[in-house]
């Protein structure tokens, strides 16, 4: 197992391929706890994540019905096809594979979005996505 893990975590560092998708409990939900939607903020923000119905586990975990967050900034959703990939180390996309629950983000003023969207073990989002709504914040 713990080779399968580090296979899994070559192919993410490599850019990501597809991989076997870790199923999602019924009514698991990710959502943010603050700050809340329609929010001004002044930065730096610290953004606090909630998750019911599973559990938070650390990349490269592999443990049922858990996973661990990834905030999407300024991003739409991934959708189709692309949820079947492990999620890319990219802008706007950020990675919480300690299993941390919160985040201090630097952010310029202006309206921006946040998502939290939970990847399993592999980064790989679950089926169906464990996704938040989309939280609206202006920083001043």
């Amino acid at each position: 197992m713990r080779i399968l893990s580090l296979v899994a975590a070559s192919l993410f560092l490599l850019g990501g391929a597809a991989l076997a998708q870790s199923p999602a409990p019924a009514g698991a939900q990710a959502y943010i706890i603050s700050p809340a939607d329609g929010a001004t903020v002044t930065s730096p923000v610290t953004v606090r994540f909630g998750l019911t119905g599973m559990g938070v586990a650390p990349a490269g975990i592999d443990k049922a019905n858990t996973g661990h967050h990834h905030l999407l900034i300024d991003r739409p959703l991934p959708t189709g096809e692309d949820l079947e990939y492990s999620l890319p180390a990219e802008d706007g996309l950020r990675h919480f594979g300690g299993g941390q629950t919160e985040a201090t983000l630097d952010l310029e003023k202006g309206r921006h979005t946040l998502q939290i969207l939970l990847g399993d073990h592999n980064h790989v989002p679950h089926v169906p996505p464990v996704a938040s709504a989309v939280v609206t914040i202006t920083v001043e």
